[in-house]
This record gives C-alpha cells, sequence and structure tokens, in this order.
C-alpha cells in the first residue's frame, strides 16, 4: 500500500510546489471591503435555531451523544486531518480513496466545498504573509465585530492575487462534485438521523453540530491571531499566530497555532510537552496500519530564512535525530 520511493518523491516534489495564489506586485491585501454574504450567514442562522430548538426542546442522551461523536468526527477526520493537514497543506500522503472519504467528511462541518476552502485558507495565508493586511485577514476587530466578519461576511479585495486550484485536484471529478454541491452533504445524514431518532436527532446531529463547528472554529481563529503563548516569530508578515492553550483536545490539534505558522506543512501540530494533538494521534494509527505514509515534521521540512525561535527549547524540534515521528509519547519528537 506504501508507494514506491519514486511515487514517494513526487508526492513530495508535488506537495512543495503546488501554488494556489499568485500575487503581483499590484496585488494588495489591504484596500478591500467586507460585505455580507447571505448563503453563510442565513445558513449560520437556520442552523443557530435548529441548534437552540435542539437543547430546548429535543433534549436527551442520544442527542447529545450523536453531537459529541458527529463532531468528533467531522472536525478531527474530516477538517483538520483531511481538509487541513492533508488537501491544503499536503503534509503527509495516503491512497486516493481515503483522501476523499477524509475530505468529505471536512465538507460535512458546512464552511465550503474542496475548492472554497482551499481558496479561504490561501488567500488569507497570503494575506498574513504581507507586512500589512486588512483588518478581517488579521481579526484585529473586536470578538463582536469579527464575529459578524468571519461568520456573516466576505472581504473583497479591490486588487486580489489569483486563485488557480491545482490541476490534480481540479481534474477530480469526486472532489469537485462535493464542491459543486458541499451544502447538500447534510441531506443524506439528515434523513438518516430522522429515520432513526426523528427530528431530535437531526437537530442535535446536524444543526447544533454545524452551528457550533462554524462558530468554533472562528472563535479559535481569532484568539489565535491575537493573543497567547509564541515559541517562534515569522519577520516580515504582519499577523504572527498564537498557540491557544488549554484547547488542544477540543480542537483536535488546531490551537497550537504558533506551531502551525512557524510549520505550516508539518503534520503534527502539537510539538512541544503538553500540546495534545488528537489529530496526530489519529496519523499514527492510520500510519501505522499502512494508510499514511510520507509524514512531514518540522526537521524534515526546508528551513525557513524568516523563521526566528523566541526560545532556546523552541528549536528541538528541528533535530533531524528525532524519534520516529509517530509515538503516542509527549515528547518533542
Amino acid at each position: 500500500m506504501v508507494p514506491a520511493a519514486s511515487t514517494a518523491a513526487s508526492e513530495r516534489a508535488m506537495r512543495n510546489e503546488v501554488t494556489t495564489v499568485h500575487a503581483t506586485e499590484d496585488c494588495s491585501a489591504v484596500e478591500g471591503r467586507v460585505v455580507w454574504a447571505p448563503q453563510r450567514s442565513l445558513w449560520w442562522f437556520a442552523m443557530l435555531a435548529g441548534g437552540v430548538l435542539a437543547v430546548a426542546r429535543h433534549a436527551s442522551w442520544g442527542g447529545v451523544a450523536l453531537f459529541l461523536a458527529s463532531s468528533a468526527v467531522t472536525l478531527c477526520l474530516g477538517h483538520s486531518l483531511g481538509m487541513h493537514r492533508r488537501l491544503i497543506h499536503r503534509a503527509y500522503a495516503c491512497p486516493l480513496w481515503l483522501e476523499r472519504v477524509l475530505v468529505y467528511l471536512g465538507v460535512l462541518v458546512s464552511m465550503a466545498g474542496p475548492a472554497g476552502m482551499m481558496r479561504t485558507h490561501d488567500l488569507r495565508d497570503w494575506a498574513q504573509r504581507q507586512p500589512h493586511c486588512h483588518d478581517f485577514f488579521a481579526h484585529r476587530r473586536g470578538f463582536f465585530v469579527d464575529a459578524w466578519w468571519q461568520l456573516h461576511c466576505e472581504l473583497r479585495l479591490v486588487r486580489p492575487p489569483r486563485f488557480e486550484l491545482p490541476a490534480h485536484l481540479a481534474n477530480d471529478r469526486v472532489l469537485m462534485a462535493l464542491e459543486r454541491h458541499w451544502l447538500l452533504q447534510q441531506l443524506p445524514w439528515a434523513l438518516l438521523f430522522f429515520a432513526l431518532g426523528g427530528i431530535g436527532w437531526v437537530l442535535w446531529g446536524v444543526c447544533l453540530r454545524c452551528v457550533v463547528g462554524l462558530t468554533g472554529h472562528w472563535m479559535v481563529g481569532h484568539f489565535a491571531h491575537r493573543v497567547g503563548h509564541r515559541s517562534w516569530h515569522v519577520d516580515g508578515a504582519g499577523v504572527q499566530g498564537h498557540d491557544v492553550r488549554g484547547c488542544g483536545l477540543i480542537t483536535f490539534g488546531e490551537g497550537w497555532h504558533n506551531n502551525h505558522h512557524a510549520f505550516p506543512g508539518s503534520a503534527r501540530l502539537g510539538l512541544y510537552p503538553g500540546q495534545a494533538d488528537p489529530g496526530w494521534w489519529v496519523l499514527c494509527v492510520l500510519q501505522r496500519a499502512g494508510f499514511a505514509w510520507d509524514i512531514s515534521l518540522p526537521a524534515t521540512l526546508p528551513p525557513r530564512a524568516a523563521l526566528q525561535a523566541l526560545e532556546p527549547s523552541a528549536a528541538r524540534v528541528l533535530d533531524a535525530a528525532a524519534p520516529t515521528p509517530c509515538c503516542f509519547s509527549r515528547s518533542t519528537s
């Protein structure tokens, strides 16, 4: 199941060379206006209404269990492992069928389709790496203004860079079908939950799950770009990432955002002792089962001249002699 050396090398080369955002000197990450996004906003309000009904009128232990299980699967396997670490950053390799399954689970979070997720993520990354960028990208506005912007609006730049989906994704019929019909993917699960537990299960397993996932994703991004511990600094970047301590488990590792800004291509986000990273733990299981390989870590990534360690102990993750990548210990490997 693990590819030949030449295939692995090809995957690694493709991973390092893929560029989706093409900017010129005329592009600006600052000039733009925030406008209301009706589909995004109305979807959030609809899911909120369903979530409130779930708690107020259809409370049950079965509904709670369904909410917790479906949230864990879609956020950990789907968003973190599928959309973020695999589709966007290609931080590990896996069979095509598994990639499609994980991305499908990520679509169920209801943020966007595969291409939409890549566009939003990569444009934000590009803007944050500029010396200056719009407050929308930097989460600089107050808590409630940023909530409105991120959950209900979109930024339209005056001179945006060009986004181009990589050919291997643009030609993937499964992923492009998910892109066209990403919101409709909730329907089969709503029907299944209704058949198993009635309207209450639909409200807990779809509505509450979606609104909590969407809101939680924004909250992590809000705090992770404003306050918190930092082990690394990226010179020249107008926005720095911060580690949101205390939420490693519930974010499945995504809260260690300073680590991610420092090493975007790393499959492991929790790099230091005490930094829980459930997404990494799942990836370890997949590797041991033969379903994941060619896993990128800070020590195997190309060096970044702009990256500066703020703590002497931070650079230990760059030790090429670190133990085997997949282990469940809290070491710095």
